[in-house]
């Protein structure tokens, strides 16, 4: 009898951290900061609850192993979370606080591409397919890696 067709799955987890803030670009005058942010350039800032939703696969699936049960020990993806994600970002000042922030405007767009770069490191190669950022249940960013269109 053949061995069983290799089973493949999707793994999603989540991790919820506090930051605050102040969309301000150093390439903008004041006045064009206000323009363009409005009242997220309160020059105090300002916090959200963020929510961080990564999606884990390789070539859009991931085998299961047949020993472990698992895609990823859900241990090790909790660590790698936690040194990428809460570590650095959890009731920080992203401007502040984050050295990535101070010459990148801490829009929620590159609090993604931070999350996204950070877990690069730590996770197996090719196994990041997507980071999901909530900033509010309004405001979703994702982010698969994408570079730049060049023309």
């Amino acid at each position: 009898m053949a061995p069983p067709a290799a089973r493949v799955a999707r793994l999603s987890r989540a991790a919820t951290f506090s930051a605050c803030h102040r969309l301000h670009s150093k390439s903008l005058s004041d006045e064009e900061n206000l323009k363009l942010f409005g009242k997220c350039n309160n020059p105090n800032g300002h916090g959200h609850n963020y929510k961080a939703r990564l999606l884990i696969c390789l070539l859009f699936s991931l085998q299961i192993d047949p020993v472990s049960g698992m895609v990823i020990n859900l241990t090790d993806l909790k660590e790698y979370m936690q040194q990428a994600i809460m570590e650095p970002l959890d009731h920080k000042n992203l401007d502040k606080d984050v050295p990535y922030f101070a010459e990148v405007v801490s829009t929620t767009e590159n609090v993604a591409v931070f999350i996204w770069e950070n877990l690069k490191k730590l996770l197996p190669v090719g196994m990041l397919y997507k980071v999901k950022v909530y900033e509010t249940d309004q405001n979703i960013v994702v982010y698969k890696g994408e570079k730049a269109i060049s023309e």
